[in-house]
């Protein structure tokens, strides 16, 4: 070794075959763990990670990319970063993608209308260009997607959370209309002679499938359904809600759209002399953790959104790797969970 190298090594950076020299493997070997194959034995493995760790070696992504094609990197369009729901999921992507040794990038579009989803949309897809990603995950929660006014890029691999729009590309959502037959159900099983509703916004999708659920169920049992009242998923709006559920003694259950709407209902019907469940039940969805510690726990319905956030990224996965989209929607069934906040109405 000359005086040189050293020098020349150090402006360099430590390259794949210092690390192969000190694993005592082959460049080959080095590139299949450096690249996330799979067809090395664990032993191995971890002898080359832990020189990549001695000499300071990091993976060019960039070079990686121009040899095969892939950036390792996922794109996340997000409309409501607020949301639980959308909390939720976008974590579950997160953690998702990275036990599968994608990046994330993430765009949120703030303040978009239905008029201006377009737009927003164009201005997304192009920052997530400039970021160089194999595919996005677009997670919708408070708009409704139409398919007229909005284009999804060809060429690029897209899966949808929560949407109507019939595109072609994968759809992955809590089966919404299960959850709410579900809580309807409950309530109906009960003995109540019908159940009002509280629902989320209009341009909601998910508060729309819930609605349209709590009304076909109640038509199916042959039961009167009430006027809806509706709000913005906010305990605030729920109490405002609330207050008038509240002051009409026709009403013995209620069902919520969400819990934190739930928890603004179980505080009007407290301030109003009406006991829980004795006079009023009441069934939110989503079951947040703080739902068991309403007073009363409330009874609710359970979302799984690791699994909407796990089953998001294989599919968009799946769509990289195999090169082609196809239509396959993905619905995650829902679950029951029976609190202190519902029972028999009284005789």
């Amino acid at each position: 070794m000359t005086a040189e190298e050293p020098l020349l090594r150090r402006r360099r950076g430590p390259s794949m075959a210092d690390v192969a020299r000190l694993a005592g493997v082959s460049g080959q070997t080095v590139s299949r763990v450096a690249n996330g194959r799979h067809n090395v034995d664990e032993a191995t493995r971890d002898r080359v990670l832990a020189a990549m760790r001695e000499v300071g070696y990091r993976p060019n992504s960039a070079a990686r990319a121009l040899r095969n094609g892939q950036f390792r990197s996922i794109g996340v369009i997000v409309f409501e970063l607020s949301s639980f729901g959308n909390t939720r999921t976008l974590d579950a992507i997160a953690t998702a993608a990275t036990s599968s040794g994608y990046a994330v990038n993430l765009i949120p579009v703030l303040n978009a209308t239905q008029g201006t989803l377009s737009g927003a949309f164009d201005r997304a897809f192009n920052r997530l260009g400039e970021q160089a990603v194999d595919g996005v995950v677009i997670l919708i929660e408070a708009h409704q997607l139409d398919e007229a006014e909005v284009q999804l890029p060809d060429g690029l691999p897209v899966v949808v959370v929560d949407s109507n729009a019939d595109f072609d590309y994968p759809i992955v959502d809590t089966d919404q209309a299960q959850g709410a037959r579900l809580a309807t159900e409950h309530l109906l099983d009960l003995g109540h002679r019908t159940v009002w509703h509280l629902g989320g916004p209009a341009k909601s999708f998910a508060a729309s499938r819930r609605l349209r659920s709590w009304r076909q169920t109640l038509m199916d049992r042959g039961c009167p359904v009430p006027p809806v009242l509706t709000g913005d998923w906010s305990a605030g709006s729920g109490y405002e809600a609330g207050r008038e559920l509240a002051a009409d003694p026709d009403v013995t259950a209620v069902f919520v759209a969400n819990d934190q709407m739930a928890l603004g209902l179980l505080r009007a019907l407290h301030e109003h002399g009406r006991s829980i469940p004795g006079d009023v039940s009441v069934v939110g969805f989503d079951d947040m953790e703080e739902a068991a510690h309403f007073w009363p726990p409330l009874t609710t319905i359970r979302q799984f959104f690791a699994e909407v956030g796990r089953r998001s990224v294989d599919a968009l996965i799946s769509e990289i790797q195999a090169g082609e989209h196809h239509h396959q929607p993905v619905a995650v069934a829902t679950e029951l969970v029976i609190r202190e906040s519902t029972a028999p109405p009284r005789s």
